[in-house]
């Protein structure tokens, strides 16, 4: 107690205000509390080191990756003896989606840790995850892998995988179709085109092609995404005949 008081002592509102967020949301006490100020630092802050580099969210954000796979991949690999490298790897990715990395940053309020000088409503919806996965990195260099692991299981782990839910679970309705045509040997393409018509925003239109025939279309502010929709809309209409091939 003596030493958390002293830490605590000599940091300024703001650091002490951040201190105590901090300690609420990881369910323990930080050490090194500048780990955890680098993992909320936007890159449009350009803040260097003393040697020209830049100082971000992004290199914790790598080591953070690399730690959620690797906790995640030991906890599959304990939990699904019977599992295969295949099966063992399309969970892992269900589990360490980016639409779940960014539900999870969203659902603790993360942004608002986040030094940034772009609005917080312009970042995109990824920021949410990569800055989780910021925070992973920040707890394994303060506090080592069980720290880590610990964190990954409580608010992963513990709070939302359910291996039967994830077996079932759908993350992308393009890969599925585009298997499924290869599957069956028919033509697809997906004919992207920049459609920002009276909006201020850039907007992507798909139209999404099967032997030559517009079966489907997307629209949203990504190519990935318009693609996903009409991949969605698509899988939809042939569910069952796509579900006899898998």
């Amino acid at each position: 107690m003596k030493l958390i008081r002293n830490i605590i002592r000599s940091l300024d509102k703001e650091e002490e205000e951040f201190y105590v967020a901090l300690k609420k949301l990881l369910g323990f006490r930080p050490k090194n509390i500048n780990y955890y100020k680098t993992a909320f630092i936007h890159r449009s802050v350009k803040v260097l080191d003393e040697n020209g580099n830049s100082i971000n969210y992004e290199r914790m954000e790598f080591l953070g990756d690399a730690m959620l796979g690797s906790i995640i991949a030991a906890f599959l690999f304990k939990m699904v003896p019977d599992g295969n490298e295949g099966y063992l790897t399309q969970m892992r990715s269900k589990i360490v989606s980016r639409n779940q990395l960014n539900a999870l940053g969203k659902d603790l309020n993360l942004v608002r840790f986040v030094k940034s000088t772009i609005s917080k409503n312009r970042m995109g919806q990824n920021i949410y995850g990569n800055i989780f996965e910021a925070l992973i990195g920040a707890i394994y260099l303060d506090r080592g892998y069980v720290y880590c692991e610990k964190f990954i299981n409580k608010r992963v782990i513990d709070a939302f995988v359910d291996i039967p839910s994830l077996e079932n679970k759908i993350t992308s309705y393009k890969g599925i179709v585009i298997e499924w045509c290869q599957k069956t040997k028919k033509k697809l393409e997906f004919a992207t085109y920049e459609d920002s018509g009276n909006e201020n925003i850039r907007h992507y239109s798909v139209k999404l092609m099967i032997e030559n025939k517009v079966v489907s279309k997307g629209r949203s502010t990504s190519k990935k995404k318009a693609e996903e929709i009409a991949s969605k809309r698509i899988y939809f209409v042939y569910q069952h005949e796509i579900k006899k091939v898998f």
